[in-house]
Protein backbone atom coordinates (compact mmCIF):
# COMPACT_ATOMS: atom_id res chain seq x y z
CA UNK A 1 0.00 0.00 0.00
CA UNK A 2 1.19 3.25 -1.00
CA UNK A 3 2.00 6.05 0.81
CA UNK A 4 -1.45 8.04 1.05
CA UNK A 5 -2.90 10.97 2.78
CA UNK A 6 -7.23 11.61 2.58
CA UNK A 7 -9.04 13.78 3.87
CA UNK A 8 -12.08 12.10 5.93
CA UNK A 9 -15.06 14.34 4.73
CA UNK A 10 -15.11 13.23 1.73
CA UNK A 11 -14.39 9.73 2.52
CA UNK A 12 -17.75 9.37 4.10
CA UNK A 13 -20.34 7.81 1.82
CA UNK A 14 -17.42 6.17 0.28
CA UNK A 15 -18.34 2.30 -1.24
CA UNK A 16 -16.15 -0.40 0.57
CA UNK A 17 -15.44 -3.11 -1.37
CA UNK A 18 -13.42 -6.70 -0.93
CA UNK A 19 -10.68 -7.37 -3.13
CA UNK A 20 -13.06 -9.65 -5.18
CA UNK A 21 -15.16 -6.26 -5.63
CA UNK A 22 -17.80 -6.72 -4.27
CA UNK A 23 -19.59 -3.87 -2.50
CA UNK A 24 -19.45 -4.47 1.58
CA UNK A 25 -21.28 -1.39 2.39
CA UNK A 26 -20.12 2.46 2.86
CA UNK A 27 -17.96 4.59 5.33
CA UNK A 28 -20.00 7.03 7.92
CA UNK A 29 -16.88 7.92 10.11
CA UNK A 30 -13.33 7.01 10.79
CA UNK A 31 -12.33 6.33 14.45
CA UNK A 32 -9.21 7.72 16.01
CA UNK A 33 -7.55 7.32 19.79
CA UNK A 34 -5.93 10.35 21.24
CA UNK A 35 -1.98 9.97 22.26
CA UNK A 36 -0.23 11.97 24.53
CA UNK A 37 2.56 13.44 22.56
CA UNK A 38 1.72 12.35 18.77
CA UNK A 39 -1.26 13.08 16.66
CA UNK A 40 -4.52 10.92 16.89
CA UNK A 41 -4.27 6.86 15.91
CA UNK A 42 -6.59 5.73 13.17
CA UNK A 43 -8.10 2.72 14.72
CA UNK A 44 -10.55 1.84 11.96
CA UNK A 45 -13.84 2.58 9.85
CA UNK A 46 -17.36 2.98 10.84
CA UNK A 47 -19.04 1.32 8.10
CA UNK A 48 -22.80 0.88 6.93
CA UNK A 49 -23.57 -3.25 5.66
CA UNK A 50 -26.89 -3.68 4.45
CA UNK A 51 -29.86 -3.50 7.21
CA UNK A 52 -28.29 -0.46 8.35
CA UNK A 53 -26.04 -1.82 10.37
CA UNK A 54 -23.12 0.15 11.64
CA UNK A 55 -20.13 -2.18 12.13
CA UNK A 56 -15.98 -1.44 13.32
CA UNK A 57 -13.64 -2.38 10.13
CA UNK A 58 -10.56 -2.44 11.36
CA UNK A 59 -7.55 -0.33 9.65
CA UNK A 60 -5.40 -3.15 9.87
CA UNK A 61 -7.70 -4.98 7.35
CA UNK A 62 -7.66 -1.55 5.14
CA UNK A 63 -5.71 -2.77 2.33
CA UNK A 64 -6.15 0.94 0.23
CA UNK A 65 -7.57 4.09 0.88
CA UNK A 66 -8.72 7.16 -1.92
CA UNK A 67 -11.44 9.40 -1.79
CA UNK A 68 -13.33 7.07 -4.13
CA UNK A 69 -13.48 3.77 -2.60
CA UNK A 70 -11.78 1.70 0.19
CA UNK A 71 -10.37 -1.94 -0.47
CA UNK A 72 -10.26 -4.37 2.64
CA UNK A 73 -9.21 -8.12 2.86
CA UNK A 74 -12.82 -9.06 3.01
CA UNK A 75 -13.10 -10.22 6.78
CA UNK A 76 -16.07 -8.02 8.48
CA UNK A 77 -17.14 -8.60 11.83
CA UNK A 78 -21.12 -8.13 11.34
CA UNK A 79 -21.68 -7.04 15.41
CA UNK A 80 -22.93 -3.90 15.17
CA UNK A 81 -20.68 -1.19 16.24
CA UNK A 82 -20.41 0.07 20.26
CA UNK A 83 -18.01 2.91 20.91
CA UNK A 84 -15.26 2.15 23.37
CA UNK A 85 -13.87 4.87 25.90
CA UNK A 86 -11.29 7.09 24.23
CA UNK A 87 -12.09 6.62 21.07
CA UNK A 88 -13.31 9.54 18.94
CA UNK A 89 -15.19 9.54 16.02
CA UNK A 90 -13.75 11.85 13.43
CA UNK A 91 -16.97 13.36 11.66
CA UNK A 92 -19.42 13.19 14.70
CA UNK A 93 -17.12 14.21 16.73
CA UNK A 94 -14.45 16.28 15.96
CA UNK A 95 -15.30 18.39 12.96
CA UNK A 96 -16.68 21.63 14.17
CA UNK A 97 -14.90 21.57 17.31
CA UNK A 98 -12.31 24.80 18.35
CA UNK A 99 -9.04 24.53 18.82
CA UNK A 100 -6.57 27.17 20.04
CA UNK A 101 -3.32 28.15 18.12
CA UNK A 102 -0.36 27.33 20.34
CA UNK A 103 2.02 30.32 19.14
CA UNK A 104 -1.06 32.55 20.98
CA UNK A 105 -2.43 33.39 16.94
CA UNK A 106 -6.17 32.83 18.13
CA UNK A 107 -8.62 30.24 17.34
CA UNK A 108 -10.39 28.52 14.13
CA UNK A 109 -12.90 25.53 14.02
CA UNK A 110 -11.99 22.53 12.37
CA UNK A 111 -13.49 21.95 9.00
CA UNK A 112 -11.79 18.62 7.82
CA UNK A 113 -9.26 16.25 9.46
CA UNK A 114 -6.25 14.40 6.92
CA UNK A 115 -5.08 11.25 7.96
CA UNK A 116 -1.76 9.58 6.29
CA UNK A 117 -0.38 6.16 6.35
CA UNK A 118 3.28 5.74 8.41
CA UNK A 119 3.54 2.16 7.42
CA UNK A 120 1.34 -1.24 6.43
CA UNK A 121 -2.04 -0.70 8.47
CA UNK A 122 -0.78 2.32 10.19
CA UNK A 123 -2.89 5.45 9.78
CA UNK A 124 -2.87 8.86 11.98
CA UNK A 125 -4.45 11.89 11.73
CA UNK A 126 -1.79 14.26 9.72
CA UNK A 127 -3.41 18.05 8.74
CA UNK A 128 -6.60 19.76 10.00
CA UNK A 129 -8.17 21.98 7.66
CA UNK A 130 -9.77 24.96 9.93
CA UNK A 131 -11.39 28.09 9.54
CA UNK A 132 -10.24 31.45 11.72
CA UNK A 133 -13.22 33.64 12.41
CA UNK A 134 -14.48 35.93 10.31
CA UNK A 135 -12.49 39.18 10.55
CA UNK A 136 -15.05 41.47 8.91
CA UNK A 137 -18.66 42.03 10.48
CA UNK A 138 -20.54 42.03 7.26
CA UNK A 139 -22.73 38.60 6.89
CA UNK A 140 -21.42 37.59 3.64
CA UNK A 141 -18.09 37.24 5.11
CA UNK A 142 -15.73 34.11 5.93
CA UNK A 143 -13.01 33.82 7.87
CA UNK A 144 -9.51 32.66 6.63
CA UNK A 145 -8.87 29.03 6.10
CA UNK A 146 -5.18 27.23 6.98
CA UNK A 147 -3.51 23.78 7.24
CA UNK A 148 -2.45 22.95 10.54
CA UNK A 149 -0.67 20.23 12.39
CA UNK A 150 -1.82 18.62 15.53
CA UNK A 151 1.21 19.75 17.26
CA UNK A 152 -0.04 23.81 16.39
CA UNK A 153 -3.32 23.52 17.74
CA UNK A 154 -5.07 22.41 21.43
CA UNK A 155 -8.39 21.77 21.89
CA UNK A 156 -10.88 24.35 23.29
CA UNK A 157 -12.80 22.67 26.09
CA UNK A 158 -14.40 25.50 28.04
CA UNK A 159 -16.67 23.71 30.85
CA UNK A 160 -19.98 23.58 29.69
CA UNK A 161 -19.53 24.63 26.22
CA UNK A 162 -20.76 22.58 23.25
CA UNK A 163 -19.43 22.35 20.11
CA UNK A 164 -20.44 23.01 16.72
CA UNK A 165 -22.87 20.37 14.90
CA UNK A 166 -22.58 22.71 11.25
CA UNK A 167 -19.55 20.68 10.00
CA UNK A 168 -21.07 17.66 10.96
CA UNK A 169 -25.11 18.84 9.13
CA UNK A 170 -22.83 19.91 6.45
CA UNK A 171 -20.69 16.82 6.00
CA UNK A 172 -24.16 14.53 5.88
CA UNK A 173 -25.96 17.10 3.78
CA UNK A 174 -26.71 14.24 0.89
CA UNK A 175 -27.74 11.62 3.34
CA UNK A 176 -31.30 10.34 2.94
CA UNK A 177 -33.37 11.16 5.94
CA UNK A 178 -33.42 7.41 6.82
CA UNK A 179 -29.89 7.39 6.88
CA UNK A 180 -29.56 10.62 8.52
CA UNK A 181 -31.92 8.77 11.46
CA UNK A 182 -29.56 6.01 11.66
CA UNK A 183 -26.83 8.33 11.93
CA UNK A 184 -27.98 10.19 14.86
CA UNK A 185 -29.02 7.20 16.85
CA UNK A 186 -25.36 5.85 16.62
CA UNK A 187 -24.00 9.80 17.88
CA UNK A 188 -23.91 9.75 22.04
CA UNK A 189 -26.93 11.13 23.46
CA UNK A 190 -25.99 14.67 23.78
CA UNK A 191 -24.30 15.11 20.47
CA UNK A 192 -27.21 13.83 18.60
CA UNK A 193 -29.47 16.38 20.72
CA UNK A 194 -27.30 19.13 19.79
CA UNK A 195 -27.47 18.26 16.11
CA UNK A 196 -31.26 17.89 16.34
CA UNK A 197 -31.36 21.10 17.18
CA UNK A 198 -29.08 22.95 14.63
CA UNK A 199 -30.63 21.06 11.44
CA UNK A 200 -33.91 22.96 9.52
CA UNK A 201 -36.91 22.73 10.41
CA UNK A 202 -38.07 20.31 7.51
CA UNK A 203 -34.76 18.32 7.53
CA UNK A 204 -35.86 17.75 11.29
CA UNK A 205 -39.26 16.79 10.23
CA UNK A 206 -38.09 14.04 7.43
CA UNK A 207 -35.82 12.65 9.97
CA UNK A 208 -37.79 12.32 12.97
CA UNK A 209 -40.41 10.42 10.32
CA UNK A 210 -37.49 7.95 10.01
CA UNK A 211 -36.75 7.25 14.31
CA UNK A 212 -38.45 5.47 16.98
CA UNK A 213 -41.13 7.00 18.79
CA UNK A 214 -38.54 7.08 22.19
CA UNK A 215 -36.10 8.89 20.03
CA UNK A 216 -39.00 11.30 18.71
CA UNK A 217 -39.92 12.53 22.15
CA UNK A 218 -36.37 12.79 23.43
CA UNK A 219 -35.56 14.97 20.49
CA UNK A 220 -39.73 17.03 20.52
CA UNK A 221 -38.85 17.55 24.74
CA UNK A 222 -35.49 19.33 23.81
CA UNK A 223 -37.43 21.74 21.68
CA UNK A 224 -39.46 24.62 23.05
CA UNK A 225 -43.08 24.52 22.04
CA UNK A 226 -42.75 27.05 18.66
CA UNK A 227 -39.80 25.47 17.34
CA UNK A 228 -41.22 21.61 18.21
CA UNK A 229 -44.57 23.18 16.43
CA UNK A 230 -42.80 24.34 13.11
CA UNK A 231 -41.81 21.05 13.06
CA UNK A 232 -45.09 19.09 13.60
CA UNK A 233 -45.85 21.34 10.90
CA UNK A 234 -43.63 20.30 8.40
CA UNK A 235 -44.59 16.22 9.30
CA UNK A 236 -47.02 13.99 7.24
CA UNK A 237 -49.88 14.02 9.28
CA UNK A 238 -49.69 10.76 10.08
CA UNK A 239 -46.27 10.65 11.48
CA UNK A 240 -46.55 13.88 13.33
CA UNK A 241 -50.43 12.51 14.84
CA UNK A 242 -48.45 9.69 15.97
CA UNK A 243 -45.27 11.39 17.59
CA UNK A 244 -48.09 13.53 19.89
CA UNK A 245 -49.94 10.56 20.55
CA UNK A 246 -46.81 9.88 22.63
CA UNK A 247 -46.65 13.25 24.46
CA UNK A 248 -48.42 14.24 27.64
CA UNK A 249 -51.96 15.50 26.67
CA UNK A 250 -51.31 18.66 28.28
CA UNK A 251 -48.19 19.53 26.13
CA UNK A 252 -49.98 17.54 22.78
CA UNK A 253 -52.41 20.06 22.80
CA UNK A 254 -50.69 22.97 23.35
CA UNK A 255 -48.44 22.33 20.22
CA UNK A 256 -51.65 21.84 18.49
CA UNK A 257 -52.62 25.09 19.42
CA UNK A 258 -49.45 26.76 17.94
CA UNK A 259 -49.43 24.47 14.56
CA UNK A 260 -50.83 25.83 11.37
CA UNK A 261 -54.86 25.40 11.52
CA UNK A 262 -54.91 23.49 8.89
CA UNK A 263 -51.80 21.13 9.62
CA UNK A 264 -53.79 21.07 13.14
CA UNK A 265 -56.97 19.83 11.93
CA UNK A 266 -55.80 16.67 10.07
CA UNK A 267 -53.82 15.90 12.99
CA UNK A 268 -56.79 16.02 15.39
CA UNK A 269 -58.66 14.23 12.85
CA UNK A 270 -56.33 11.27 12.83
CA UNK A 271 -55.57 11.32 17.00
CA UNK A 272 -59.59 10.33 16.83
CA UNK A 273 -58.58 6.81 15.40
CA UNK A 274 -57.69 3.90 16.56
CA UNK A 275 -53.92 3.19 16.18
CA UNK A 276 -54.70 -0.40 14.49
CA UNK A 277 -57.38 0.89 12.19
CA UNK A 278 -56.84 2.09 8.53
CA UNK A 279 -58.27 5.84 10.14
CA UNK A 280 -55.02 5.53 12.06
CA UNK A 281 -52.54 4.79 9.58
CA UNK A 282 -53.78 7.17 7.04
CA UNK A 283 -52.15 10.02 5.44
CA UNK A 284 -54.57 13.10 4.77
CA UNK A 285 -52.61 14.61 1.93
CA UNK A 286 -53.00 12.68 -1.22
CA UNK A 287 -53.15 14.20 -4.20
CA UNK A 288 -56.55 15.03 -5.38
CA UNK A 289 -58.45 16.21 -8.34
CA UNK A 290 -61.58 16.51 -10.21
CA UNK A 291 -62.77 14.08 -12.76
CA UNK A 292 -62.26 16.69 -15.11
CA UNK A 293 -58.26 16.80 -14.81
CA UNK A 294 -56.55 15.66 -17.78
CA UNK A 295 -53.65 13.35 -17.43
CA UNK A 296 -51.21 16.25 -18.59
CA UNK A 297 -52.26 17.78 -15.38
CA UNK A 298 -52.08 14.30 -13.17
CA UNK A 299 -48.09 13.99 -14.42
CA UNK A 300 -47.18 17.55 -13.31
CA UNK A 301 -48.66 17.01 -9.69
CA UNK A 302 -46.80 13.59 -9.15
CA UNK A 303 -43.76 15.23 -10.51
CA UNK A 304 -43.32 17.29 -7.50
CA UNK A 305 -40.17 16.97 -6.08
CA UNK A 306 -41.26 16.62 -2.50
CA UNK A 307 -44.41 14.39 -2.55
CA UNK A 308 -43.66 10.20 -1.46
CA UNK A 309 -43.40 8.05 -3.98
CA UNK A 310 -46.22 6.10 -2.28
CA UNK A 311 -48.64 9.03 -2.79
CA UNK A 312 -47.31 10.19 -6.45
CA UNK A 313 -48.42 6.24 -7.20
CA UNK A 314 -51.93 6.79 -8.21
CA UNK A 315 -54.30 10.16 -8.20
CA UNK A 316 -57.35 10.23 -6.12
CA UNK A 317 -60.64 11.68 -8.15
CA UNK A 318 -63.27 13.18 -6.16
CA UNK A 319 -66.18 15.57 -6.11
CA UNK A 320 -65.92 18.76 -4.54
CA UNK A 321 -64.51 19.74 -2.05
CA UNK A 322 -60.98 18.45 -3.26
CA UNK A 323 -59.39 19.02 0.47
CA UNK A 324 -60.14 16.18 2.99
CA UNK A 325 -63.46 15.10 3.90
CA UNK A 326 -63.64 15.46 -0.50
CA UNK A 327 -66.91 15.47 -1.94
CA UNK A 328 -68.29 11.68 -2.59
CA UNK A 329 -65.18 9.92 -4.19
CA UNK A 330 -65.54 8.78 -7.76
CA UNK A 331 -62.03 6.36 -7.78
CA UNK A 332 -58.30 6.13 -8.18
CA UNK A 333 -56.29 6.43 -11.08
CA UNK A 334 -52.58 4.70 -11.37
CA UNK A 335 -49.86 6.19 -12.47
CA UNK A 336 -49.50 3.25 -15.00
CA UNK A 337 -52.69 4.04 -16.52
CA UNK A 338 -52.33 7.41 -17.43
CA UNK A 339 -49.27 6.98 -19.25
CA UNK A 340 -51.02 4.38 -21.66
CA UNK A 341 -53.13 7.37 -22.50
CA UNK A 342 -52.93 10.79 -24.74
CA UNK A 343 -52.16 14.05 -22.37
CA UNK A 344 -55.46 15.18 -23.39
CA UNK A 345 -57.40 12.19 -21.92
CA UNK A 346 -59.92 13.32 -18.52
CA UNK A 347 -59.18 11.24 -15.88
CA UNK A 348 -62.38 10.70 -14.85
CA UNK A 349 -62.95 8.67 -18.04
CA UNK A 350 -60.00 6.22 -16.97
CA UNK A 351 -60.77 5.26 -13.20
CA UNK A 352 -59.89 1.67 -11.68
CA UNK A 353 -63.25 0.36 -11.76
CA UNK A 354 -62.23 -2.83 -9.64
CA UNK A 355 -60.73 -0.59 -6.51
CA UNK A 356 -63.29 -0.63 -3.60
CA UNK A 357 -61.79 2.05 -0.67
CA UNK A 358 -61.99 1.02 2.57
CA UNK A 359 -63.67 2.49 5.72
CA UNK A 360 -61.82 4.67 8.39
CA UNK A 361 -62.76 1.65 10.88
CA UNK A 362 -61.31 -0.99 8.38
CA UNK A 363 -58.94 -3.22 10.49
CA UNK A 364 -55.14 -2.66 9.70
CA UNK A 365 -54.77 -6.23 8.89
CA UNK A 366 -57.52 -6.13 6.45
CA UNK A 367 -55.85 -2.96 4.95
CA UNK A 368 -52.52 -5.30 4.68
CA UNK A 369 -54.42 -7.82 3.15
CA UNK A 370 -55.92 -5.70 0.64
CA UNK A 371 -52.99 -4.03 -0.77
CA UNK A 372 -51.19 -7.56 -0.83
CA UNK A 373 -54.01 -9.44 -2.70
CA UNK A 374 -54.05 -6.68 -5.17
CA UNK A 375 -50.40 -5.61 -5.32
CA UNK A 376 -51.48 -1.95 -4.49
CA UNK A 377 -49.27 0.89 -3.12
CA UNK A 378 -52.30 2.76 -1.35
CA UNK A 379 -55.94 2.16 -0.88
CA UNK A 380 -58.00 5.14 -0.85
CA UNK A 381 -60.23 5.68 3.06
CA UNK A 382 -64.05 6.83 2.72
CA UNK A 383 -66.09 8.04 5.49
CA UNK A 384 -69.97 7.15 6.09
CA UNK A 385 -70.85 9.01 3.40
CA UNK A 386 -68.29 7.76 0.72
CA UNK A 387 -66.12 10.97 1.10
CA UNK A 388 -62.29 10.69 0.97
CA UNK A 389 -60.73 11.49 4.42
CA UNK A 390 -57.36 9.58 3.40
CA UNK A 391 -54.98 6.78 1.78
CA UNK A 392 -53.24 4.27 3.41
CA UNK A 393 -49.67 3.76 1.98
CA UNK A 394 -47.44 0.38 2.06
CA UNK A 395 -44.93 2.35 3.89
CA UNK A 396 -46.99 2.98 6.85
CA UNK A 397 -48.40 -0.56 6.89
CA UNK A 398 -45.08 -2.03 6.67
CA UNK A 399 -44.45 0.55 9.63
CA UNK A 400 -47.20 -1.02 11.68
CA UNK A 401 -46.63 -4.69 11.15
CA UNK A 402 -42.67 -4.47 11.76
CA UNK A 403 -41.69 -4.73 15.20
CA UNK A 404 -40.85 -1.34 17.21
CA UNK A 405 -37.27 -2.15 17.05
CA UNK A 406 -37.15 -2.66 13.68
CA UNK A 407 -35.02 -0.13 12.74
CA UNK A 408 -32.23 -1.41 15.16
CA UNK A 409 -33.14 -4.82 14.86
CA UNK A 410 -30.10 -6.89 14.39
CA UNK A 411 -31.88 -10.08 13.04
CA UNK A 412 -31.58 -8.37 9.42
CA UNK A 413 -32.74 -11.14 7.15
CA UNK A 414 -29.45 -9.48 4.75
CA UNK A 415 -27.24 -9.48 7.20
CA UNK A 416 -28.11 -13.11 8.55
CA UNK A 417 -27.72 -14.51 4.56
CA UNK A 418 -24.06 -12.87 4.31
CA UNK A 419 -23.13 -15.11 7.29
CA UNK A 420 -20.78 -17.92 6.49
CA UNK A 421 -21.70 -21.26 7.99
CA UNK A 422 -19.97 -23.48 10.44
CA UNK A 423 -17.43 -24.79 8.10
CA UNK A 424 -16.80 -21.33 6.94
CA UNK A 425 -17.86 -21.62 3.47
CA UNK A 426 -19.73 -18.47 2.36
CA UNK A 427 -23.25 -18.64 1.32
CA UNK A 428 -24.08 -18.41 -1.99
CA UNK A 429 -25.73 -15.40 -1.61
CA UNK A 430 -23.05 -13.23 -1.37
CA UNK A 431 -19.35 -13.46 -1.98
CA UNK A 432 -18.40 -11.23 1.04
CA UNK A 433 -16.07 -13.10 3.67
CA UNK A 434 -17.68 -12.51 7.82
CA UNK A 435 -16.79 -12.91 10.84
CA UNK A 436 -19.48 -13.19 13.97
CA UNK A 437 -17.48 -13.90 16.62
CA UNK A 438 -17.93 -10.53 18.49
CA UNK A 439 -17.01 -7.17 17.16
CA UNK A 440 -12.96 -6.61 18.18
CA UNK A 441 -10.58 -8.38 20.38
CA UNK A 442 -8.23 -5.46 19.60
CA UNK A 443 -7.67 -2.62 17.55
CA UNK A 444 -5.44 -4.28 14.93
CA UNK A 445 -7.73 -7.36 13.99
CA UNK A 446 -11.46 -7.41 13.45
Amino acid sequence: MSATRVFVARLAGCTVFDPAGDRLGKVRDVLVVYRKDDPPRVVGLIVEIPGRRRVFVSIGRVTSISSGQIITTGLINVRRFEQRGGEVRVIAELLGRTVVFTDGSGQATIEDVSIEEHGPGEWAVSQLFVRRPRSSPSPFAKGATVFASWSDVREKTAVGQAQSAEQLIATYSDLKPADLASTLLDLPQARMLEVAEELPDDRLADVLEEMPESEQVEILAQLDDDRAADVLDQMQPDDAADLIAQLSEERGEHLLELMQPEEADDVRMLLAYAPDTAGGLMTTEPIIVSADATVAEGLALIRRHELAPALGAAICVTLPPYEPPTGRFLGMVHFQRMLRYPPNERLGTILDQGLEPVTADTSAAEVSRILASYNLVSVPVVDDNHRLVGVVTIDDVLDYLLPDDWRSNDSSDEVRERVPNRAGVRTPSSSTRLNTRGRRTGHGTS
